[in-house]
């Protein structure tokens, strides 16, 4: 396995994860980056076994803005599985942010990252 990485940065999606109820009735925007590591030597010439990012993006969406989690660790570790299962991934890494939590306190949000592989 090589060193290479395809990164989908920033994808941002209104959704309704958190343990807070007006969490669950509002919704807020959550962003996630998803890294895919693998060789990509020989690519330039033949685009098959490639990474269908659009793909990627689409199951993220899906799991982010279909599914309900109270615990960000919860929904990266989500977004995580599927990506692995579905795409055969060796290893990746996803990070998931919120950045307007729903807590008296002046800060750039919540950021949980998981590696898998």
């Amino acid at each position: 396995m090589g060193n290479d990485v395809l990164r989908l940065r920033n994808m941002r999606f209104y959704a309704y994860h958190g343990l807070f109820p007006e969490e669950a009735k509002l919704g807020q925007w959550f962003e996630v980056d998803v890294e895919i590591f693998s060789d990509f030597r020989g690519y330039a010439r033949n685009t098959a076994g490639g990474v269908d990012y659009a793909r990627v993006y689409e199951a993220t969406k899906k799991v982010v803005t279909s599914e309900r989690f109270g615990l960000v660790e919860a929904l990266a570790d989500r977004i995580a599985e599927v990506l692995q299962s579905s795409f055969h991934l060796k290893r990746l890494r996803v990070r998931v942010r919120k950045p307007n939590p729903p807590i008296r306190a002046i800060f750039d949000g919540v950021e949980v990252e998981v590696e898998r592989g």
